[in-house]
């Protein structure tokens, strides 16, 4: 398995997957070999959870403001790290996004097998289906590449296949659904610092990646519309991202810096604790192909809104789960806040609905019997 995305390297929700995903192949008794990027001060060969973990150097500084050709060029980097497992020989090689194109393309001909590819979102569904020239541009073109190399293609909701499909030209037999997962016990346990069966409060959280597409403007915008409804309002976006600098100008500008927290970076443990102390929990995204995220806070006990979009609303939209508002619309958003704070029952009603979609669904022991039942789909079609 290759990712440019794994802990520590990375905290969000393709690493999260990654990681999840390969502990349940462990579990479920196969070997897995994971090649990612290396954080400083971890190992570059060690063995977490069961997988063996391969971390390379991906920093390429004599390629600045190269994205692709930084990426490409570290994708050597991703090959040679094979070269550690000896005699060790895979039967497949499945790579996440195009981040581990060339990489995954190389090893699977140097092993002559099959490669499966999940896309956990296109560079033209960030875009809103249009693709401005320059890197967005020449990521499509990897991705269409890559999808035509894969002997299948895994998508995690039915929005998400049909843009691979439309968008790539792909046979739609090419492509298996498979949803992402999540460790709901991991979530829900209550932190050795945390005080047991504390009450929620009135902090809005939300968390991720801070692009323009994941709509934490939205957000604010909203926030700044409650502010003098409802008494003792807080809002907490936790994240990193190239965005920060612009939405931070926003809530600024919306004149609620007092209310809002842009703390950046977060540990798993602390965002669990605010989880469970949340009185929501927020995902505002304009695009999402899938939303993991939403998955953390349902699993976390946490009552949820998310924008009626994409993957999101594949995946909570008529579950009871969550409340659901037009994307970008902020004063929905607001009077969906709004409700869920001052309706402890709904708020209740939802956090339990939440919990039996999640066991019923999107447990990782489940998701990966899914992913290896594409695997042996791969490696029939393949000899």
């Amino acid at each position: 398995m290759l990712s440019w995305e794994y802990p520590p390297s990375s905290a969000g929700g393709i690493a999260a997957h990654v990681e999840g995903l390969a502990r349940a192949e462990v579990r479920a008794g196969h070997d897995v070999v994971m090649i990612t990027r290396r954080a400083p001060g971890t190992a570059a060969d060690t063995v977490v959870d069961g997988t063996r973990v391969l971390r390379v150097e991906s920093e390429m500084p004599w390629l600045p403001g190269q994205r692709v050709a930084a990426t490409a060029s570290a994708n050597h980097s991703f090959v040679a790290a094979s070269s550690l497992l000896g005699d060790w020989r895979p039967d497949v090689i499945h790579g996440h996004d195009w981040e581990v194109a060339w990489a995954s393309d190389v090893l699977g001909t140097l092993h002559a097998v099959p490669i499966v590819t999940t896309f956990h979102g296109t560079e033209r569904g960030r875009h809103g289906g249009h693709l401005p020239a320059g890197d967005a541009a020449d990521i499509n073109s990897i991705e269409w590449w890559q999808a035509f190399r894969s002997r299948r293609v895994i998508a995690s909701t039915r929005v998400m296949a049909r843009e691979i499909v439309a968008g790539f030209e792909l046979d739609p037999d090419h492509v298996r659904r498979v949803p992402g997962g999540i460790d709901p016990t991991w979530w829900a346990t209550i932190g050795p610092d945390e005080p047991a069966g504390a009450a929620r409060g009135r902090l809005v959280l939300s968390w991720g990646r801070v692009q323009y597409e994941k709509g934490f403007q939205v957000l604010a915008r909203a926030i700044g519309a409650l502010r003098q409804r409802v008494p003792g309002l807080e809002c907490m976006i936790v994240g990193r991202g190239s965005y920060l600098p612009e939405l931070q100008s926003q809530i600024d500008i919306a004149g609620v810096g007092n209310v809002i927290q842009v703390p950046g970076y977060v540990a798993d443990d602390d965002l669990r604790t605010l989880i469970h102390c949340a009185g929501c929990v927020v995902i505002p995204s304009l695009y999402e192909p899938f939303g993991v995220v939403a998955l953390e806070a349902l699993a976390g006990g946490a009552p949820l809104i998310v924008a009626d979009t994409g993957g999101l609303a594949e995946l909570v939209g008529g579950t009871g789960s969550a409340l659901l508002f037009e994307p970008g619309n902020g004063a929905e958003l607001a009077n969906c806040i709004e409700r869920v704070l001052n309706d402890p029952e709904l708020a209740d009603e939802m956090v339990r609905r939440g919990r039996e979609l999640l066991q019923a669904t999107y447990t990782f022991d489940a998701i990966a019997a899914r992913t290896v039942a594409v695997y042996h789909e791969a490696i029939e079609s393949w000899s």
